[in-house]
């Protein structure tokens, strides 16, 4: 939302050759990682890959597309990939499947593996429609085809309707578990949730917890209750969740226990998804949700506060080590439940969560430390102020800050652009953000206890050559390593601003920085004049 005001679109399809020829952090050292082998040499994680077909959901979205790109380049030997896609303003699945590949993340694994639309199908299907709006005969390729799922496909967006919201987050993982229980060939399904899908726990373990609401109820009542009523009763349905988002997913996630009828499925909770660390190469990220939009926010010095307790750890993970995991889990999930039947015991679901709170922790102020450095250090030319930012624990202090930080400067701006005969927009521009603030301000002022025993005890079991293609141990990441690379992601991505534009875009800040401090002067100096008037006042009377 901050970056639509003012154009900043997402990165995509633009300058691509440019940008892999002219900046070579992109070609980071994970070339020097073995990441694939002949099909004599397989590693174990490879060889349950060998020969499978793979259908993926929300392939066209953030970790889906790092899904894709990295099964293709690390799992040479995988026969066919179906990917469930919807046409899409007024783009055919055809089409948007073509322009997806034209995405800089898959320029290396082209190099790697040229022949790779040979294992691409494309299958038209909806989520928002029953039976994942797939027609009979795509339906029958699927059963008879499958032998692995990653269902990843959601609504995250945290304020979008509770229709909307269940009929993804939710009737749609009913109806794959009803299609999955036709597979004669499934050996895998993982779907993923989110860590924050138990976020009234103050204790997140590796369980599925008792449901919010019953799924079937809950999908029945969208079904049949208007929208409007629907709207009125959110707010109690969904009680001690923050929003529709967490609300849905937990409730998927106890269907996912109920339907599964001995299947080979699995839960992958994530935490927070940030951009890449090392594959396809380091920063990229397409997306504005969570802390890649405030620092898109902070980079051009529109965002100058948050709601946030500094000392409580982020818990974030960058995407592609989420995505490696995932991929190693389900060759885990498979064995668990082939055990399960050769021993005649019930299949108990693996739930698995993926997260840096207890393995890895870094604070918010540390978050922002950091990055306020890079931002510095790669300012962006599109900046319009100073970067200049504050987490502030205390909502009264919090609110007042930003009326004297946001609401002020915004009329002032609109003020000198109305002058000017052109349309005012800051004051909207700051509505949208602050609401982004709001949304945010519940899980970056709170902190959960985690665990994820399973996800440790996997990464060890992994063999070493596992552990450098699929790499996935978060207590390796360096986050220092990895934030020298998270800002310049924001910067080229997210405001499309490439490192040509650098030298200038330093200057610019120079001149900011000065103007800042002369404000700053300035209404130190007005603030005194006024209660030196004031005292006047006070004395004369």
């Amino acid at each position: 939302m901050i970056a639509e005001q003012f154009e900043f679109s997402t990165f995509e399809n633009q300058k691509i050759s440019k940008i892999l020829e002219e900046y070579p952090f992109i070609k980071n050292d994970s070339d020097k990682h073995e990441m694939h082998s002949c099909e004599g040499d397989l590693t174990p994680i490879q060889k349950f890959y060998d020969g499978s077909k793979i259908l993926i959901t929300g392939s066209t979205g953030f970790v889906g597309k790092i899904l894709l790109e990295k099964l293709l380049r690390s799992c040479p030997t995988v026969t066919k990939i179906y990917l469930l896609v919807r046409s899409k303003k007024g783009k055919s699945m055809e089409e948007r499947i073509d322009e997806m590949f034209d995405d800089i993340i898959f320029q290396r694994m082209k190099l790697e593996c040229p022949k790779f639309r040979e294992k691409i199908v494309g299958v038209h299907g909806d989520l928002d429609l029953p039976e994942l709006g797939l027609s009979i005969q795509d339906r029958r390729l699927l059963i008879n085809e499958v032998s692995i799922i990653f269902h990843v496909a959601a609504i995250v967006h945290f304020d979008e309707k509770l229709k909307t919201t269940v009929v993804m987050n939710t009737r749609a993982v009913r109806d794959l578990l009803n299609m999955s229980r036709e597979m004669p060939n499934l050996v895998c399904c993982m779907h993923t949730s989110t860590m924050y899908s138990n976020c009234p726990q103050t204790i997140i373990e590796e369980k599925v917890y008792p449901p919010a609401f019953d799924g079937h109820k809950l999908i029945r009542m969208i079904e049949c209750v208007p929208e409007k009523i629907l709207a009125e009763i959110t707010p109690k349905l969904i009680e001690s969740y923050p929003n529709t988002y967490t609300f849905t997913k937990q409730v998927a996630e106890d269907l996912v226990r109920r339907e599964e009828e001995n299947l080979p499925v699995a839960i992958f909770r994530p935490s927070i998804v940030v951009s890449t660390y090392k594959e396809p190469f380091p920063g990229w990220i397409n997306n504005m949700y969570g802390p890649s939009g405030i620092c898109t926010g902070t980079a051009v010095g529109l965002l100058r506060t948050l709601h946030c307790d500094a000392n409580s750890r982020a818990n974030l993970v960058p995407v592609d080590m989420c995505v490696n995991i995932l991929i190693a889990a389900a060759w885990e999930v498979s064995s668990i439940h082939k055990k399960a039947i050769k021993e005649g015991i019930p299949y108990e679901i693996p739930v698995y969560n993926y997260e840096s709170y207890s393995v890895n922790p870094i604070t918010w102020n540390r978050f922002m430390a950091i990055n306020k450095k890079q931002g510095h250090i790669y300012p962006s030319i599109k900046l319009i102020w100073y970067y200049s930012f504050g987490l502030y624990k205390s909502y009264p202090v919090y609110v007042f800050v930003t009326f004297i930080l946001h609401t002020i400067p915004g009329y002032l701006t609109d003020l000198v652009l109305f002058c000017m005969g052109r349309k005012p927009r800051m004051v909207a521009t700051y509505k949208k953000i602050n609401k982004f603030c709001q949304v945010m301000s519940y899980f970056i002022t709170r902190e959960w206890k985690m665990e994820s025993n399973r996800v440790q005890s996997l990464v060890k079991h992994m063999s070493d050559r596992d552990q450098k293609i699929f790499f996935c141990d978060l207590k390796k990441l360096d986050w220092v390593e990895y934030f020298d690379y998270y800002m310049l992601g924001v910067r080229i991505f997210l405001l499309k601003d490439p490192l040509d534009t650098l030298a200038a875009a330093r200057t610019n800040a120079i001149r900011f920085y000065y103007l800042h401090q002369f404000v700053k002067i300035m209404s130190i100096f007005l603030i005194l004049l006024f209660l030196y008037w004031l005292l006047l006042r006070f004395v004369s009377l």
